[in-house]
């Protein structure tokens, strides 16, 4: 009788055991969404004129610009101050799900590598671990970013003045797109964004957390970091991304603001984007992506790690 008093009472242990990690990854999973999101308006609010002239600079027909600074100038001669916020409705609208969506999936996939490694002699994942996790984040984040992307591309490049549809806003140009060639016109560019993230997302969130152990004392955690070093951690972290992220995003930008048919696919686009302009091309807008690529992410970096301390405090 003893004995199974016993064994009930491990039983009921254990139950509890169980639900209260459940409900520590279910908190934790909460505080990565929210986080996410909180990051990705920073990145935004930081880093929309950087990335106007990035996609600017990818799209125009070759004279357009004569670099960077020409598009900033004939930008706000032709829109003011805030032709550079021009398309910044739809990243600021599905920025906060896509970053969330990012950091969660990241947090997920690093559990999935624990999960998959019951026998490893560390808790601590090496830095291509880190890597792996930080490319399957891009996978499910794709979903968010594509649709996002294509209508900022395509609101961004009508302030060049060059004809074409003219859109009054994102509800205007998802209309215009679902029209024109349904679901499969609203995600063009899919496979040229999960070729930009996923590597891109590898080196992101690698970069970050080694360049957070580096800066962490002796004796102390990553996780105690003041906000400086954290600021310093999120522009390495962008930096790592958008060195190897440019060929892959002036593929995308093409794809997205070309009209239908232009090309038939990733390849394709590459292969006349070389005939047409040389591979120079594909690092067109190298410039301001560099540019936006320290502030936007120290930015983001700032956010996420800010909103998860305030979490900590009220979850």
């Amino acid at each position: 009788m003893r004995q199974r008093e016993e064994a009930d009472a491990r039983t009921q242990s254990d139950s509890a055991v169980a639900e209260e990690a459940q409900r520590s990854s279910t908190t934790e999973s909460i505080k990565s969404f929210v986080a996410g999101g909180a990051g990705g308006v920073a990145a935004v609010l930081v880093g929309h004129p950087f990335d106007l002239t990035k996609t600017r600079l990818q799209t125009a027909p070759p004279g357009t610009y004569t670099g960077a600074i020409d598009v900033v100038k004939k930008a706000i001669a032709r829109d003011g101050v805030t032709g550079l916020y021009r398309g910044v409705v739809p990243p600021l609208l599905g920025v906060t799900p896509i970053f969330a969506v990012s950091f969660w999936a990241y947090d997920m996939s690093k559990l999935l590598i624990l999960g998959m490694t019951p026998n490893r002699t560390s808790k601590e994942l090496s830095i291509p671990e880190l890597a792996a996790a930080g490319f399957l984040s891009a996978v499910p984040t794709t979903l968010v970013t594509a649709p996002v992307e294509r209508a900022k591309v395509l609101l961004q490049i009508q302030g060049q003045g060059q004809g074409g549809p003219q859109y009054k806003g994102v509800i205007d140009v998802v209309r215009h797109l679902y029209r024109e060639g349904g679901v499969r016109s609203v995600f063009r560019g899919s496979t040229a964004t999960v070729a930009r993230d996923g590597p891109g997302s590898a080196a992101y969130f690698a970069a970050y957390e080694v360049t957070k152990k580096a800066l962490t004392p002796a004796g102390s955690s990553p996780s105690d970091l003041n906000l400086g070093a954290v600021i310093i951690a999120g522009g390495m972290a962008g930096i790592a991304m958008w060195s190897i992220a440019i060929p892959p995003d002036v593929l995308k930008s093409r794809i997205q603001s070309a009209p239908t048919g232009t090309y038939s696919g990733f390849i394709d686009c590459a292969r006349k984007t070389i005939a047409a302009d040389g591979v120079a091309a594909l690092w067109r807008g190298l410039g301001p992506a560099m540019a936006r690529a320290f502030p936007a992410n120290a930015a983001t970096f700032l956010g996420v790690e800010a909103t998860k301390k305030l979490l900590d405090n009220v979850l």
